[in-house]
């Protein structure tokens, strides 16, 4: 599928680069072929109720009931036009965040989806204006959504950390043995022991 059938499509030229650029080796063909069908469907329904407007048109004269019949469809005809580009946008924004998240690495992109306020995410060409800034916050506030650098904290000879009852590995939230997998694990199985580490490393 080439850029000149999906403007043939019914695609602007805009959108159907923005297409072929999100979906050239990221995405797999079989979201560009539910694209495409959508896009083949809306198409089909505006194309119908042109051809009804048409065939309207060549019997009406002065029947008020043909005109009004041919204003509703002209209401719906526009509904439809602007239902279609409404839904490829959402398209649009739906697969750029897609790809936002992956780079993010997000273990699980539909999760981490669920916290962000995408009201206050703007797709501005390929670039998702207002997500560095949640993301951020989230990595901080919920570092175990995410794929860690594998940076591994080393404690330096000599320096110890407390840490209570039982656990006995050095304070991921300490500074020099900093370990965003390890705090992941900790808040997951245990939350109570995951504040206490926290607050002990900021004291």
């Amino acid at each position: 599928m080439n850029k000149e059938q999906l403007i043939a499509l019914g695609l602007t030229e805009e959108q159907a680069d923005s297409v072929i650029a999100g979906f050239g080796t990221m995405i797999p063909k079989s979201r560009l072929d539910d694209k495409i069908n959508e896009v083949k469907e809306l198409q089909t329904q505006i194309t119908d109720r042109d051809n009804q407007l048409t065939e309207l048109s060549k019997n009406v004269k002065d029947n008020e009931t043909l005109s009004a019949q041919i204003l509703q469809l002209q209401e719906q005809n526009q509904n439809t036009a602007t239902e279609y580009e409404t839904k490829l946008q959402q398209k649009e924004f739906d697969f750029a965040l897609e790809r936002a998240l992956n780079g993010a690495k997000a273990k699980n992109p539909k999760a981490v989806r669920a916290l962000l306020n995408s009201e206050a995410i703007k797709l501005d060409g390929e670039k998702l204006l207002g997500l560095d800034e949640q993301l951020t916050a989230l990595k901080e506030s919920d570092s175990y959504l995410f794929e860690s650098d594998n940076l591994q904290g080393r404690t330096p000879p000599g320096v110890k950390h407390h840490t209570p009852g039982a656990y006995n590995k050095p304070n991921p939230f300490a500074k020099d043995t900093f370990n965003l997998t390890e705090q992941g694990a900790l808040l997951r199985d245990n939350p109570e022991l995951y504040t206490q580490l926290k607050s002990l490393a900021s004291i």
